[in-house]
């Protein structure tokens, strides 16, 4: 039997199509030189269309040049000429760089496969906003370099291309030129006098054609490269993948955290607090065998009264680090022993029919706790109303969580919150942000003031040690 050999695929691109011996066979030279032709168009009309940003520095550099003997003379015109030419290619390289880039992303899947991604960042509502993005992120940066490449490049690439093609044409014409105008051609050392003599460069022009095709391939990748290096983005895949790592590392980074804070409670609630308790009894003890009214009775009782005191502030103080009936009975029940602590009269209504992650619990505590203690400290409010309730997520939305816990604080205190001021609210913002929720404030001037946190009940890797 005759095995049937597998006909080779197709080249996708044209550097695969370069690397095979029936190149000139295949669509991909003619691509590649239509791919050229438009690349020295567009680098030629690049000299035209940005010479208001590179010509200050062309005309210093022309004038060093020309005469550097009188730099002493022409130093302070040089010197503003390079500060303008900076600021041209600061203010005005990227409106220039930014349609080329997505011009040249359309031109480069001609000849190259694979993603071609931007790599901009998606800038926030307004003009300020599209500014901000563009003129700070790294991808615009990139396409203003490849604006001032792109200039030598069709130059180079227009060169090469006409000075081949016009070698073939005179090649293909010389038996013409040499009877009809009775010039000399001087091919190399040689001097083509006649028609016979130019006989041969006629039939070898055929060659100059596959001369400019394989150049005009090998000037298309070699600008494909640049264009790729400069112009594509990571790949969407992997920005997945690190956005899920990112997302993984931090989930690790809350679990520790939140285990080590369970940790130190743990060890104040059962080794300090318990020590000061057995040393507020032995001083209740010794109190007994002393007279109340002498001076050493005194002293006993007055030790007894702070380590009381002590014990107690040391109850709040594990109490803010991780309360325990958080723990025991979870955030419903948490909740409401915020609002029984709280000056000012407070509501609690909760909708949770059941335990959310310890991590979820403890976000949503410590944010409604920071909020009680602004309401406090910084409004007048007469109530304030806590609202926490879960919300399922859409159907078809598979790769988000389950669930999403909304918490909502209110008073009617006079407004005018702001995070700039110091009032707890940047920290709390940023700690929500680590959770993967976000956070909406609320507060104009005469109130109300209203804090809207919704927080992703997703799972988190396993404690610690556990």
């Amino acid at each position: 039997m005759t095995a049937i050999e597998a006909a080779p695929a197709r080249p996708r691109t044209l550097a695969q199509a370069l690397a095979r011996p029936r190149f000139l066979l295949t669509p991909w030279p003619w691509r590649a030189l239509l791919h050229c032709a438009v690349t020295a168009a567009v680098g030629l009309a690049l000299i035209v269309v940005a010479a208001p940003v590179y010509m200050p520095w062309v005309l210093v550099l022309g004038k060093v040049v020309s005469a550097p003997w009188d730099m002493a003379e022409y130093g302070a015109p040089a010197i503003a000429g390079f500060l303008v030419g900076l600021v041209m290619v600061a203010c005005v390289s990227p409106l220039i760089a930014l349609p080329l880039g997505a011009l040249e992303r359309l031109r480069l899947t001609f000849v190259s496969d694979g993603p071609v991604t931007d790599g901009h960042r998606t800038p926030p509502p307004g003009l300020w906003g599209w500014i901000r993005t563009r003129y700070t992120e790294n991808a615009t940066w990139r396409e203003v370099a490849y604006l001032f490449l792109l200039m030598p490049i069709g130059v180079l690439v227009a060169s090469v291309l006409a000075g081949i093609l016009v070698l073939g044409v005179v090649m293909a014409l010389a038996p013409l030129l040499v009877e009809d105008t009775h010039s000399v051609i001087a091919f190399g050392a040689y001097d083509i006098t006649t028609a016979e003599q130019a006989l041969p460069l006629a039939l070898l022009s055929p060659l100059v054609l596959v001369v400019l095709l394989y150049a005009a391939g090998i000037l298309a990748q070699g600008h494909a490269l640049v264009a790729r290096a400069l112009l594509v983005g990571p790949p969407e895949e992997e920005l997945r993948a690190e956005l899920s790592e990112v997302t993984e590392s931090r989930s690790r980074l809350v679990n520790a955290f939140e285990y080590e804070r369970s940790r130190i409670e743990r060890d104040l609630h059962d080794g300090a607090q318990q020590r000061l308790v057995a040393l507020s009894m032995d001083l209740g003890l010794a109190r007994l065998d002393l007279d109340e009214d002498g001076e050493a009775g005194r002293r006993v009782a007055a030790a007894q009264a702070k380590a009381n005191d002590l014990i107690e502030e040391l109850r709040q103080l594990v109490r803010g680090i991780h309360p325990r009936v958080l723990t025991d009975r979870g955030l419903p029940a948490a909740l409401a022993e915020l609002a029984d602590h709280c000056p000012v009269p407070t509501r609690v209504d909760t909708e949770i029919p059941r335990r959310l992650p310890a991590h979820v619990e403890g976000t949503a505590y410590f944010v409604v706790a920071e909020a009680l203690t602004n309401v406090c400290k910084h409004t007048e409010a007469d109530a304030v109303t806590v609202h926490a309730h879960t919300v399922q997520a859409e159907p078809g939305k598979s790769e988000e969580p389950r669930q999403t816990l909304q918490v909502e604080v209110t008073d009617d205190g006079s407004g005018g919150a702001d995070p700039a001021q110091g009032s707890g609210l940047t920290g709390l913002k940023d700690r929500v942000a680590v959770m993967g929720g976000t956070m909406e404030l609320s507060s104009p001037e005469g109130g109300p003031t209203r804090i809207r946190v919704e927080l992703p009940c997703g799972p988190i890797p396993p404690t610690p040690g556990a």
